[in-house]
């Protein structure tokens, strides 16, 4: 059975950081695509960031490029958003999900965890 957790989140400065973790079972992990996904109220879900399944390749949208740093350890089945320089406009519940092909840039997948909420407000 698959299961995502989601954790880190909470309420940052702009300006501030925070590191997101998501925390699998239930699947190979270390055969599988990762990715970081937000969706915020009156938006669309978006898809922030991606890893393939060895962490030799990763993506980013434009939104996010050159602030967000994705990164997974097998070992521990858990991938990672780091989030430097944080903005208002970053405000989400964050959610990873999973991919043997490669993560869909759609918010297309049946399952979801609980997801981390990340409020970045003064």
């Amino acid at each position: 059975q698959v299961q995502l957790v989601e954790s880190g989140g909470g309420l940052v400065q702009p300006g501030g950081s925070l590191r997101l973790s998501c925390a699998a079972s239930g699947f190979t992990f270390s055969s599988y695509a990762m990715g970081w996904y937000r969706q915020a109220p009156g938006k669309e879900c978006e898809l922030v960031a991606a890893i393939t399944s060895a962490g030799g390749s990763t993506n980013y949208a434009d939104s996010v490029k050159g602030r967000f740093t994705i990164s997974r350890d097998n070992a521990k089945n858990t991938v990672y958003l780091q989030m430097n320089s944080l903005k208002p406009e970053d405000t989400a519940v964050y959610y990873c999900n999973a991919d043997p092909l490669g993560v869909q840039a759609m918010c297309s997948y049946d399952y979801w965890g609980q997801g981390t909420q990340v409020t970045v407000s003064s």
